[in-house]
């Protein structure tokens, strides 16, 4: 009888999602395999994770998990529906150091992202979600990028991404990200923060069917600078920033103390939240929704996610790791892919508009 109900409301064209492993020696695989435990998962996506079926092998008998079942295949291509598939990326053996940054840990996190993002741009694959990756383990092996978001900007071709944090109705963007906090200052431009502004509310329309956001903005300084008292960049840079977005009709306002922002109701009258800085936006954003929380990366041709935690190697290979982050991941690239999907067919064969007839005139009337 269940199976018969799943066949019911499974979707006949499932969004292919593609999953990188992440580093093997971190919480990445248990997550993946928890999201997948329930059945209902795969009813409206086809996962299809690269990594190794070693890898899943390994980790399924160390948490006891003989309800996660997988497929092995080749190619993307080959992946069946309603049915968890695995790409052998690598078939070498691994040694598993759970809970340590390692060179090899990084190697496979980034042949996994590697190869999932070129099925990405192939069209292999509708949508990306990232296990969590080590910056250090992955600098170990090479990988030259303070992250993901910077790899897939570079990627697109784009100069750079925004990094959004999203959980329900709570977006937080940040202006900029994975940087040195005494750089922060120097990297803030009003060009620059006129451009993210812009980025975050095309998202906030195209991504998140919102049809006119209102975005609040951060100033840099403790309360926003008080008039020039504790700092000028909220008077020569983000306040011009703003009005630049009002003059091209965005509903941009602020700049606004970030200390008692998502404390206040304030935060309920918009639809997005510009931070200056990494721990501005992110600090408060996970201390109110890191279960659920949700990286996004817009203002790029595709979509990816990725789960608002890190490795988490302090209690990885423990069966400790809970994967609703993970699951919020899945969910929020498929709600996107269908919001571009919907945005796109809406707007392909726009209705031309006639000229309006002139209206006769009371003289005109006999």
């Amino acid at each position: 009888m269940e199976k018969e109900k799943e066949k019911e409301y499974s979707n006949p064209n499932p969004i292919r999602v593609g999953i990188s492993i992440g580093d093997i020696n971190g919480i990445g695989p248990e997550v993946i395999m928890k999201s997948f435990l329930d059945t209902r998962m795969v009813l409206d996506c086809t996962p299809i994770i690269y990594g190794s079926t070693k890898v899943f092998s390994y980790y399924k008998k160390e948490f006891e998990l003989p309800e996660f079942s997988y497929l092995s295949c080749k190619d993307a291509g080959e992946a069946q529906q309603r049915k968890v598939n695995i790409i052998n990326v690598w078939q070498e053996e691994i040694e598993f150091q759970t809970g340590l940054v390692t060179e090899n840990g990084g190697k496979y996190a980034f042949l996994s992202l590697e190869r999932a993002t070129q099925d990405l741009a192939e069209g292999k694959i509708d949508v990306l979600v990232t296990a969590p990756i080590s910056k250090e383990a992955m600098a170990k092996s090479g990988f030259k990028f303070p992250g993901h978001t910077e790899y897939l900007a570079d990627l697109a071709g784009e100069e750079e991404a925004l990094m959004v944090m999203v959980s329900g109705n709570l977006r937080v963007a940040l202006v900029t990200s994975h940087i040195p906090l005494k750089d922060v200052n120097t990297a803030l431009t009003k060009e620059k923060i006129f451009q993210k502004i812009k980025t975050f509310e095309a998202s906030l329309v195209k991504d998140f069917g919102i049809i006119k956001p209102k975005i609040a903005v951060f100033g840099l300084n403790p309360h926003a600078g008080e008039n020039g008292k504790m700092g000028s960049e909220e008077q020569e840079i983000i306040a011009p920033a703003i009005n630049q977005a009002r003059q091209e009709n965005i509903l941009a306002f602020g700049p606004y103390p970030a200390d008692g922002f998502f404390g206040s109701a304030a935060r309920m009258n918009y639809d997005g939240v510009l931070a200056m800085y990494h721990d501005q936006g992110l600090a408060a954003f996970k201390a109110l929704a890191f279960d659920d929380g949700v990286n996004y990366t817009a203002g790029l041709p595709i979509v990816r996610t990725s789960p608002d935690h890190g490795t988490a190697f302090d209690i990885a290979g423990q069966n400790k790791a809970s994967e609703h982050s993970f699951r919020s991941a899945l969910f929020v690239a498929m709600d996107v892919y269908k919001a571009r999907q919907f945005n796109k067919e809406i707007n392909q064969n726009p209705l031309k508009i006639s000229p309006k007839e002139k209206r006769r005139s009371s003289s005109d009337i006999e």
